[in-house]
């Protein structure tokens, strides 16, 4: 699927868009960018959230451009231009996030290792940044430093503690029910929710920016997740909370929480930058999920903390 643009959400110049293929052969869209300075740092690889598209990073990708960073995006499998696991392509779906981290390495070893400047730096949101941890114990990992945004490592609101979330979903996935939508779920995308029921966001001008995308261009959209879903991402979220896995991270991470988040729990974010030999953590009062998304200056804090984290290579 191609890039799409509207009006108030154009393609960034010079973009260079195309498929690649993940382990088991599914299509998985990427896109990519130079920068556009002189000082030309590296290449940040922006990866998104659940349910989210390249499209939505078109502002970020234009921020970290102007800044001397090249830009390299991801579409994960099953939403987005990526292609879908189920008949029915609204429902969000994956069997076991270790096929996230396949397409990963296929879209580094195949987009980025052999078109991006190094070093490699990895911005990732939410269950994007749940699997760039999965990646941040390889002894031979890509990334020399991460910065992950309201990271999926606990969720908030549910109907029942977690362990009888787990054990349900587990059974359910069991007897053949993994790809039902979650209790109460629905093929409408979060994006296409009126603004004042949102969880993503306080800005109304990129929250209906967002949905003016997804009414040019439904097939980006996904509805709410599988209870196959939910299982693999809980058994993820146990993987990393486990005890001894902030040891194995040898990548220096920088975590941003969103003070206002009501659906990762950051109680979890701050416990694991706790445990981290290089991790640190950020609160953006005020801020709900999506922080990227965010009015002007809770972003501005974000860019700031980016830039600042992320040095590059000083090339003259």
């Amino acid at each position: 699927m191609d890039l799409v643009e509207i009006p108030r959400n154009p393609i960034p110049t010079g973009a260079i868009s195309g498929v690649c293929k993940g382990a088991d052969g599914i299509d998985l869209r990427f896109a990519r960018w130079s920068a556009t300075t002189p000082r030309r740092k590296g290449t940040v690889c922006v990866f998104g959230g659940r349910g989210e598209f390249i499209e939505k990073y078109f502002e970020t990708t234009s921020d970290l451009r102007r800044r001397g960073f090249a830009v390299a995006c991801l579409d994960w499998r099953g939403q987005g231009g990526s292609a879908r696991l189920l008949k029915n392509p609204q429902k969000g779906h994956v069997e076991d996030f270790a096929d996230f981290d396949r397409d990963l390495a296929r879209f580094m070893n195949e987009v980025v290792l052999p078109d991006c400047p190094p070093p490699f730096y990895a911005l990732a949101h939410s269950m994007g940044a749940n699997i760039l941890l999965r990646a941040a114990r390889m002894k031979d990992c890509w990334f020399d430093r991460m910065v992950l945004m309201a990271p999926m490592l606990g969720l908030t609101e549910l109907p029942l503690p977690l362990p009888a979330v787990a054990g349900l979903a587990e059974m359910l996935t069991f007897v053949g029910l993994g790809d039902v939508f979650v209790p109460g779920g629905n093929g409408v995308a979060w994006e296409s929710r009126p603004f004042e029921d949102n969880l993503l966001s306080t800005d109304t001008t990129r929250y209906t920016r967002n949905q003016a995308i997804l009414q040019a261009a439904p097939d980006l959209g996904v509805g709410s997740p599988t209870i196959g879903w939910l299982r693999a991402a809980i058994a993820s979220m146990g993987l990393i909370n486990d005890y001894g896995y902030p040891a194995s991270v040898h990548v220096p991470v920088l975590m941003l929480t969103a003070g206002s988040d009501r659906i990762v729990c950051n109680r979890a974010i701050q416990d694991l930058a706790a445990q981290l030999k290089a991790g640190s953590q950020i609160v953006l009062h005020g801020a709900r999920h999506e922080i990227l998304q965010e009015r002007d200056e809770l972003r501005e804090q974000a860019l700031a903390a980016i830039e600042t984290f992320l040095p590059g290579r000083q090339d003259l």
